[in-house]
């Protein structure tokens, strides 16, 4: 594993790659979670498959600008410096 750490952060930078990598992983889930609800709701094979993909277009989208701009702000995050900094 490669961490690049940045000099203000108290973590490792999260790379573009391992954003989507998240994003991808956390949308499977979620795409058999809205079709397994829709379907028990609906009994229809096609309104849940349409729900899932429709639904998860605009909401992977979403979550993937939100983890990226969250990322980036500092609030709630404790920076650890060394000491004599």
């Amino acid at each position: 594993m490669i961490e690049k750490l940045h000099p203000d952060r108290h973590h490792a930078v999260e790379t573009l790659r391992r954003s989507v990598v998240k994003t991808v992983s956390y949308r499977v889930v979620i795409l058999i979670l809205d079709f397994a609800a829709i379907y028990l709701f609906t009994g229809q094979i096609k309104i849940a498959l349409g729900f899932m993909i429709v639904s998860n277009i605009y909401t992977t989208l979403g979550y993937f600008i939100h983890e990226r701009i969250w990322d980036k702000i500092k609030w709630g995050k404790i920076i650890y410096k060394k000491v004599g900094d």
